[in-house]
């Protein structure tokens, strides 16, 4: 199956809750091995195109992204797969022509194969769990400043955060410029809490006002 004729909504119960995992995977597949043994196999299809080297052994060298396993992880759920395959291609390209070693080091596809264990599955079902356990509870999870950017209620998020929150926060984001993270990760958290304070601090000038 491909595409749409994959769209799934796959009820599950986890820690006593009960929710939908619903999606569209990419595909399954069907690996026949040399003995005869049939395995279904997801494919997830991922495109890369802000730079040619995206796709480089360098930069694949830590293998596919932690959150398309997640998301995996979740289809090896509805789908009854333990094992997928995680594609990458790229859409920018160095030049039209390069030579068979150009090519070597920065090949336009890369793929990555993934076995899913329970525990991984439980992972993920851990995770979907405690948002439902903090919506009971009316106690939202420390921010994440890691996924500022896409947020879509920064300002409610913002002028909600208790000093005890605010603390922890920056105590978060402080260990993480501390890190042996590459400054391109730094930045986000950096910049999400940068955000939030101005947030508030425009917020305290208009009372104050």
């Amino acid at each position: 199956m491909f595409e749409d004729f994959a769209k799934r909504s796959h009820i599950i119960t986890h820690n006593g809750k009960t929710f939908a995992l619903y999606g569209t995977g990419d595909g399954i597949m069907r690996y026949v091995s040399d003995d005869g043994e049939v395995l279904r196999v997801g494919l997830e299809v991922k495109s890369k195109q802000t730079t040619y080297a995206k796709t480089s052994p360098y930069s694949m060298r830590n293998g596919a992204e932690e959150k398309h396993i997640k998301q995996c992880a979740c289809y090896s759920i509805m789908y009854d797969v333990d094992y997928y395959v995680i594609l990458y291609v790229n859409g920018a390209r160095k030049a039209w022509s390069i030579s068979a070693e150009d090519y070597e080091k920065n090949p336009d596809i890369a793929a990555f194969g993934v076995y899913f264990t329970d525990e991984m599955r439980a992972e993920v079902l851990d995770y979907f769990t405690s948002i439902l356990d903090a919506v009971e509870s009316g106690v939202p999870p420390l921010t994440d400043p890691d996924k500022w950017t896409f947020n879509d209620y920064k300002r409610t998020i913002a002028l909600s955060l208790t000093d005890g929150e605010m603390d922890a926060l920056k105590r978060k984001v402080a260990a993480i410029m501390r890190s042996g993270l590459p400054d391109w990760k730094k930045r986000g958290p950096a910049e999400a809490l940068t955000d939030i304070e101005r947030i508030r601090a425009e917020e305290d000038a208009k009372e104050a006002a």
